[in-house]
């Protein structure tokens, strides 16, 4: 017997497919089919209403979506995270080309929504250059691609960008300005999400499969499919998919390895919550003190 399920992700899943192409979904029992998002309220509203089973998301949204009444849907909702996937995937500060990093006070910088998670790590980044949150001009402009989009186009200055997005910024000349990793590591970039408990098993079976295909990535047993994978789902060059194995396989922003999720990483995303967009709580304290309890 075959369960289906739909996952939603912002960035094509290189990652996904390799467990497919590999036989790791087919031995969980799975068939998934992946659908793009927009924007993370947009991906959570279509958790909550069944749409997608599974999101493939920053860990932020899952705590902001659970704990914090000022999320932008404004309700708290009973979702939790199932693993881990990966430490960023590259995720950094990316100017457009010829951007000087001096120049962005006063910048017109693209976000997902400005209290996504990526947005957060943006505001630190930012303030290690010097340019605290504030001096620079926040546009919504939705997801990485589309981010990524905006940026070629000369429609924003800077925006942050990972999952090979930043990969395809750098060969059209973008520049690089501040990496995650290097600033707020260690990191925890992107989890797989539900809502409720009815699809947790199916879930839970997913990052089962998706743990092994991370093993079978990181040992390089099965390079020439990933390459093959990368190449495709980000329509790319086979140099810039080569390039993006070596990331998906460094310790510092790739995969996780058994798909575990790391408290210390997962405490970084928090404390970032709770740095720029505190939440007090009655009795003291903040909403985000305890990132763990929404790991199911």
């Amino acid at each position: 017997m075959v369960t289906r399920l739909v996952a939603g992700t912002f960035s094509p899943s290189v990652l996904l497919d390799v467990a497919r192409s590999t036989g790791r979904l087919a031995a969980a029992g799975l068939e998934v089919t992946e659908v793009p998002v927009a924007s993370s309220p947009g991906q959570f509203r279509s958790l909550l209403d069944g749409e997608i089973d599974v999101a493939f998301t920053s860990p932020d949204n899952v705590l902001a979506y659970r704990f914090s009444p000022s999320n932008p849907l404004g309700e708290l909702l009973d979702v939790g995270i199932v693993s881990g996937v990966d430490r960023g995937l590259g995720l950094a500060l990316y100017g457009r080309p010829g951007f000087p990093a001096d120049r962005l006070r006063g910048a017109r910088v693209g976000v997902d929504v400005p209290s996504s998670g990526f947005a957060l790590a943006m505001y630190a980044l930012a303030e290690s250059l010097g340019v605290p949150r504030g001096e620079y001009e926040l546009v919504a402009m939705g997801s990485t691609p589309r981010r990524l989009s905006a940026l070629l186009a000369g429609e924003c200055d800077a925006t942050m960008l990972n999952a090979g997005n930043e990969l395809v910024a750098e060969e059209a000349g973008c520049v690089r300005l501040a990496s995650v990793a290097e600033v707020c590591g260690p990191y925890l970039g992107t989890v797989t999400a539900v809502a409720g408990q009815s699809r947790l098993a199916e879930a839970r079976a997913l990052a089962g499969a998706l743990a092994a295909a991370i093993d079978d990535v990181r040992s390089g047993a099965v390079d020439g499919v990933v390459v093959t994978a990368a190449a495709q789902r980000l329509d790319v060059s086979p140099a810039l998919a080569r390039r993006y194995v070596d990331r998906m396989c460094d310790p510092a922003e790739g995969l996780l390895p058994g798909g575990l999720v790391d408290p210390v990483a997962l405490e970084t995303v928090a404390a970032l919550r709770r740095r720029f967009l505190p939440e007090p709580v009655d009795g003291g304290g903040d909403a985000l003190d305890r990132p763990l309890d929404a790991v199911l």
